[in-house]
């Protein structure tokens, strides 16, 4: 897990790749090569996990130097990859998974990646085509970024290396602005919330052929990954449990292989859990466990964390993240963000990164990605119950919704408006929120709104939901939070329910076996059957990794309140509404209004602004 740059055209400081000198505490490498379109730099930042040696180190030429690679990830395919590429001719100088991706990409070009199983995003060089070609993996767990103008084009890990340069400028998307604000959604387009920065997003790539594009020419990314299409599995629930927890399996022992010590991220939940217990199914290591912990019962885990650690016998580090902290620490979290976030948790899981490298773990296991796949939000039954409608199954449309009654206390009145909004059209659906003024909030200044609102991916079924959860909206944004945060510590983290072959099957069965008789992610728990403590495995509440969030932004945060309102209105006067902001702050502080995370929203927005001097 590395940090890369690469750029060409331009003539960058070294601040460029210094700037994430934190993911890659163990090397680094810079390479400039001479082409008639002007120099072309590679830089990296090592983090060494497999083959510390120098071996290892990037940025790495292969055959003669016809190929020069920066990359930031990991094939966890490696071993078998290099057998398969070994019997072709290549040889190796170590065993790095860097060499075996750049002897891949030597031998099959583009093709290369339909093979890998990983996370990675890398830029690659080859002097005969004069071709520079980059790519990001399927689901968008490392992240890879872009600029570009008339002097040139460079790829980054981080947008804040781009601050760098000469003459970069940081200013707001007001677009990308008005999504996060409104709906609380980050990384579901290429723009980002820099102006003039974009991304590739997971399963995209780009080529650029240096005797036909000049700098301000258009970049051509385009898809390389083929998603899979819901619904186009059909498999019994025995079928399925079987071949999921096979895949899961199999997912764990290759995100095991590691030449430094292996830690897991445990809050407690079905999907950590699960992580942790096929782990332990495989030989009896102690396994290291880091897991955030607090004192108020309602969003504390540790009576869940503490089944798990007994069952697989681990050695637990517990963290106690509290407000104070948050308020010593946001500016840092923000500025390895490069961005604000939705909610006190990415704090959380900041510091649970931070106890893993204090702890000694240099690689760590997590349940990212389980509950988009799965259906693991309480949020899947409106849609769930739309779909079941609109199939005319009434019968079980009755049964599952007094089951969601029985299970998790919902009333039926809140059922009937969730089904409602969820078979809305989305041009009606919008019309309706912008008389509620929940689609324009009153808080944001009106010709903002007007300006920068968005339609949102509508989903009134399973399909679409987890289609747009996977894809669009949900899980590209926590995956950036997750690698900034495990980065941010030289930690490399990695998520087994995001190989491909998992998520194939989970998005190819569609809304089958994932919701039955009012119970989430019903198909993980078959799986899991005899793997986990049936208290685990059954549990019905769905605490998701939260935060005494209310309690800290009223008591040792509430100056943090203050000041980050205000500020938000000073720094971007021309987005926020004064006296709308104001009635707010005073809403919520006092306990009026119920508690949502608009409030936070806004104040993370204003600390942006200032880390990153922004300019309206």
């Amino acid at each position: 897990m590395c940090g890369i740059w690469a750029s060409l055209g331009l003539d960058p400081p070294k601040g460029v790749i210094d700037a994430v000198a934190h993911r890659g505490p163990d090397g680094e490498g810079w390479r400039q090569i001479d082409t008639d379109v002007g120099p072309l730099v590679m830089a990296h930042r090592r983090l060494a996990v497999i083959d510390t040696s120098d071996a290892g180190a990037q940025p790495m030429s292969y055959a003669d130097g016809r190929y020069w690679l920066v990359f930031n990830g990991m094939i966890y395919n490696h071993v078998e990859l290099r057998d398969e590429l070994a019997a072709l001719g290549h040889r190796f100088r170590g065993h790095s998974d860097t060499e075996v991706l750049l002897a891949a990409y030597a031998e099959w070009k583009e093709a290369a990646l339909d093979r890998l199983n990983g996370m990675f995003a890398f830029v690659v060089w080859d002097s005969e085509r004069r071709t520079i070609f980059a790519a990001r993996d399927r689901f968008g767990i490392k992240p890879l970024f872009w600029i570009a103008d008339g002097e040139g084009l460079a790829f980054a890990s981080e947008i804040k290396q781009f601050t760098a340069l000469e003459g970069f400028e940081a200013r707001v998307n007001c677009a990308r602005a008005y999504d996060f604000l409104t709906f609380a959604i980050t990384d579901h387009h290429s723009e980002t919330l820099f102006d003039g920065v974009r991304q590739i997003r997971g399963g995209e790539c780009a080529t650029l052929e240096l005797d036909r594009w000049r700098p301000g020419a258009p970049v051509d990314v385009r898809r390389w990954y083929r998603r899979p299409r819901p619904g186009t599995l059909d498999l019994t629930a025995q079928e399925a449990s079987r071949t999921l927890y096979g895949l899961l399996e199999d997912s764990v022992k290759l995100r095991l292989r590691s030449d430094v010590t292996v830690g897991f991220s445990l809050s407690g939940g079905l999907d950590s859990s699960t992580i942790v217990g096929l782990a332990n199914q495989r030989d009896d290591q102690e396994r290291i466990t880091v897991s955030a912990c607090y004192d108020d019962p309602s969003v504390d885990e540790r009576q869940f964390i503490d089944l798990v650690n007994v069952e697989a016998r681990t050695k637990p580090v517990r963290v106690f993240p509290d407000g104070e902290e948050l308020v010593r620490d946001l500016d840092q979290v923000v500025r390895h963000m490069d961005g604000p976030f939705t909610s006190t948790s990415m704090f959380a899981q900041w510091r649970v990164f931070e106890a893993a490298r204090q702890a000694g773990v240099t690689v760590m296991l997590g349940g990212q990605g389980a509950d988009e796949q799965l259906c693991g939000y309480h949020s899947a039954f409106a849609p769930f119950h739309a779909g079941l409608l609109c199939a005319l199954d009434l019968g079980r449309l009755l049964k599952e919704t007094a089951a969601e009654r029985r299970r998790h206390g919902t009333s039926a009145l809140w059922q009937a408006g969730a089904l409602g909004a969820a078979l809305l059209p989305g041009p009606l659906r919008n019309t309706i929120r912008r008389l509620r003024r929940t689609h324009n909030p009153v808080w944001l200044k009106d010709d903002f709104a007007r300006a920068c609102k968005s339609p949102m991916v509508q989903t009134n079924d399973l399909d679409s939901l987890i289609t747009a959860q996977v894809f669009e909206t949900g899980l590209p944004m926590l995956l950036r939070y997750e690698d900034r945060n495990s980065m941010a510590h030289g930690i490399e983290s990695r998520l087994p329910f995001l190989d491909h072959r998992v998520v194939e099957l989970t998005v190819g069965l569609g809304g089958r076996h994932k919701i039955v008789e009012g119970e989430t992610k019903w198909l993980l728990r078959r799986a899991m059957d005899g793997v986990l403590p049936n208290a685990i495995r059954d549990r019905q509440d769905k605490i998701g990794f939260a935060t005494p969030e209310r309690a800290w932004l009223a008591g040792p945060a509430r100056a943090l309140v203050e000041q980050g309102t205000q500020e938000a209105l000073e720094r971007f006067p021309d987005i926020f509404n004064v006296s709308r902001i104001s009635h707010l702050r005073k809403e919520v502080l006092s306990g009026q209004r119920r508690f949502d995370f608009t409030l936070w929203r806004i104040i993370c927005f204003a600390a942006w602004g200032r880390v990153f001097s922004i300019k309206a």
